[in-house]
Formats: structure tokens, sequence, C-alpha cells
């Protein structure tokens, strides 16, 4: 869910130390960006918080980092950890295809990437954050062994990413067309996810693992 531009945004961003302004300075020492040794989880386009904030609230000995590169999106994430007192997430605006730049080898843990832009015409599933490219600089700096978790309304682009991450060496662990009748007792709802799931669109949900 995208938002209008506010110039408010950044200022209110810059002041609050859970913004990571430099996050090319970071790589290699996240664990000291949170200051212990707890794994390092992200999420990839976090919209406006709801997950993030509900994960980081549930298992507080995980750092989380939100990525997005819309501050106007990234604030009303802050201010929802905040309202919280969440310590534990740390929120990077930037371009997704970049963050091969910000980590260091095995710094993750896991990734979670919630209803992407399915990028629906050919000339363009190359932008999807499935595609193959992407997947390659994610294996530059998740730990062998940590799992990618996806979800998305779009069957057309969860058929396609099925495809994308056995190319890519990814074992896939679980796979459901209907995660809210799955039984997968581990789902967060996101803000699109409440939004689909309210017009009767089926969600589909996949783990990966990284071999």
């Amino acid at each position: 869910m995208r938002l209008r531009r506010k110039r408010s945004a950044k200022p209110e961003l810059e002041k609050d130390t859970k913004t990571i302004l430099a996050p090319a300075e970071c790589k290699g020492k996240w664990n000291e960006v949170f200051d212990n040794n707890d794994p390092v989880h992200l999420e990839l386009g976090c919209g406006r918080g709801d997950f993030i904030a509900s994960l980081a609230g549930k298992t507080k000995n995980i750092n989380y980092i939100a990525i997005d590169s819309y501050p106007e999106v990234l604030v009303c994430v802050l201010r929802k950890l905040n309202q919280s007192k969440l310590p534990n997430v740390r929120l990077v605006s930037m371009r997704i295809e970049d963050t091969d730049s910000i980590f260091g080898q095995d710094e993750i843990n896991k990734i979670y990437i919630n209803f992407c832009n399915p990028w629906p015409s050919k000339r363009h599933h190359k932008r999807r954050l499935t595609h193959p490219n992407f997947l390659r600089k994610y294996q530059t700096f998740v730990k062998k062994g940590s799992e990618v978790w996806f979800k998305t309304d779009d069957e057309l682009l969860f058929e396609d990413s099925l495809q994308y991450f056995q190319e890519t060496g990814f074992q896939e662990l679980y796979r459901t067309y209907d995660l809210h009748q799955s039984g997968f007792e581990e789902n967060i709802m996101t803000e699109y996810e409440t939004k689909f799931t309210g017009q009767g669109i089926k969600i589909k949900f996949a783990v990966f693992k990284y071999e």
C-alpha cells in the first residue's frame, strides 16, 4: 500500500535510531548494530508494518530488518514499533535490488517476501523479488540451511516462483494454495493479506531452504 509523498517522513525517520541511515557501513556488522548475537531476519518490502511489528513482538529474541524504498511507508512502521516499544527492528530505506551491498556472507537467517509486485508482463519478470536474479543475490548473504518464506495472492507469480527457487538450488519445504485453510499455525497476516482474504482470494504460501 503506497502513500502520498510526505516531506515530514524522512526527517522523522532520521531522528530515530531504529532507522539505519548508512546501511552499507553495517555490512558484516549487523549483530553489532543490534548489540547482541541473536539471529537476524529480513523482510523485503514491509508495507505499513503490521507483519513485522507483530512478528517482532512475538519473537523478541530475533533481530529484524525491514526494507522498503518509500520513507512514507517506513515512517508508518516506525510509529508502530515505537507504540509497541519494540527494540528488535531496524528500518532501511533502499531499493531491494541493492540488498547484497549491505549484508555480508551468512548474516541473514531468514527472509520474508510478502505480496511483492507480480510484474505480470513477461518482459518485467526479472523485476520480481523471487526471480533468479534476486535469489542469487540473497544467496550471497543468507546462511545455508536458512529459509525463505513467500506469500502471494497471484497464482501465476506463485507457479513461476516455485520454478525460480528450484532453478537456483533452494529446497521446497512447504507449499499450499490456500494458506488460511492449510492449518499452518505460524502465519501472521499482512495488510494485503487481510484485504485479499476479505475479497475471497486464496493466499498462496511456500517455504524454501537454502542448501
